[in-house]
């Protein structure tokens, strides 16, 4: 299955712009569905049919679906009350009804990666239309399964979870309880669960489309997200520029909204410095306003959204072997819209630390690289080169 990602600034017309690609497929043959992580129905809204927690066919091929964060905490609240049943009676704690459970900060988020998981995994379907929240958010999101991965094996590394035969005598000899086999379980199935979202990201089909409306405050939001989505490995593939207006509107109150847009659009095209070399080579599409909100499948067929072509080729971090020429190993990070000055490298054990702006990423090395130092670094073209040169005492010898 192929999945496509769409996100933008907050009131872009995102969830509009994901209906619409959903419809667009279809009307190609592709059966979709079409998940929201949206509070409100406004992808209903949209479709012209209400959506939520039950998955909904929109029309034949075309599967509407918005998860309840609320309903997805409630079962995992009681399923740990079950599992961790034995501590908190010792502990003389209170349980639970699901009645009087309210969703904690980050339940939402979790349910929805879930949705997601469960979604792409479906065999029903050939295309995952997924409508992400606004760009800060939906980079959060995305950073989301990675990050608690790295939290589970700092806290709970394999090390540790192998030694579960000698708790009872580890326990007596540091004189703390050990923790119990529900914590490791639930640990492991966090991991698995986390890991198979992290699947359906690093998944060579998986890309993203921006929607944003063409003007000053709509192109410092692509800049800054194309760079937070590369930073998270994922490519983009298209620009959509959401509520075009058109160029033969004669009204004079429109002559600088209109002379903003086409500053925006050429900029889109054809970047500014410093981003000349930095942007990414992504397709700009422009959707006409249509002068009302679009309502049901006539007002979503006339947004012309780009098609859902084959994917095209994903990001790759590759290393590149130069030892032969220049004593090194070189990282090839892509990074467009990034500046020199807001870039900053960490080397951390086995791990860096990447920071590109206000977004930040801490990445394992490859194992080759790891038998390395790091020997310099530049940003080239969109592509952040770091150089790592063969650690003698690490570096396999040669005959």
């Amino acid at each position: 299955m192929r999945t496509i990602l769409i996100t933008g600034p907050g009131g872009s017309g995102r969830t509009t712009v994901a209906a619409a690609t959903a419809l667009r497929a279809v009307g190609e043959g592709t059966s979709t569905l079409v998940l929201s992580a949206d509070r409100t129905d406004t992808l209903g809204a949209a479709l012209g049919t209400r959506t939520g927690p039950v998955p909904v066919d929109v029309s034949p091929g075309l599967t509407a679906w918005r998860p309840d964060a609320a309903e997805g905490f409630r079962e995992d609240l009681t399923a740990f009350q079950t599992r961790a049943a034995g501590v908190l009676d010792l502990l003389g704690a209170s349980r639970l009804d699901a009645e009087e459970v309210t969703p904690l900060p980050g339940a939402e988020e979790l349910s929805f990666l879930r949705a997601l998981r469960d979604a792409a995994l479906s065999e029903r379907y050939d295309l995952l239309v997924v409508d992400l929240p606004p760009t800060p958010q939906a980079l959060a999101l995305l950073a989301l399964p990675e990050e608690l991965r790295r939290y589970l094996r700092r806290l709970l590394p394999p090390e540790r979870q192998a030694a579960r035969a000698l708790r009872p005598v580890l326990g007596r000899l540091a004189g703390v309880p050990m923790p119990a086999e529900w914590l490791y379980d639930t640990a492991a199935r966090w991991d698995v669960e986390l890991a198979a979202v992290e699947a359906v990201l690093a998944d060579r089909a998986t890309t993203v489309r921006l929607v944003a409306e063409p003007g000053p405050a709509g192109a410092d939001a692509v800049r800054a997200a194309t760079l937070g989505i590369a930073l998270r490995g994922l490519r983009t593939e298209a620009l959509v520029a959401n509520r075009v207006l058109p160029e033969t509107a004669s009204d004079a109150w429109l002559a600088s909204l209109l002379a903003q847009q086409r500053k925006a659009l050429a900029d889109w095209r054809e970047p500014q410095e410093p981003y000349r070399e930095r942007q990414p080579a992504y397709d700009v599409h422009e959707v006409a306003h249509l002068g009302r909100d679009p309502h049901g499948a006539d007002d979503l067929a006339a947004l012309t959204v780009p098609g859902v072509n084959p994917a095209p080729t994903p990001v790759e971090w590759r290393v590149s072997d130069r030892i032969s020429d220049d004593g090194v190993l070189v990282w090839h990070i892509p990074l467009p819209g990034a500046i020199r000055d807001d870039l900053d490298l960490i080397r951390r054990g086995d791990e860096l630390v990447v920071t590109a702006g206000r977004f930040r990423r801490i990445v394992p090395l490859p194992s080759a690289l790891r038998r390395c130092t790091v020997a310099g670094a530049a940003l080239r073209e969109g592509e952040l080169r770091i150089r790592f040169a063969p650690d003698p005492d690490l570096w396999p010898r040669g005959k």
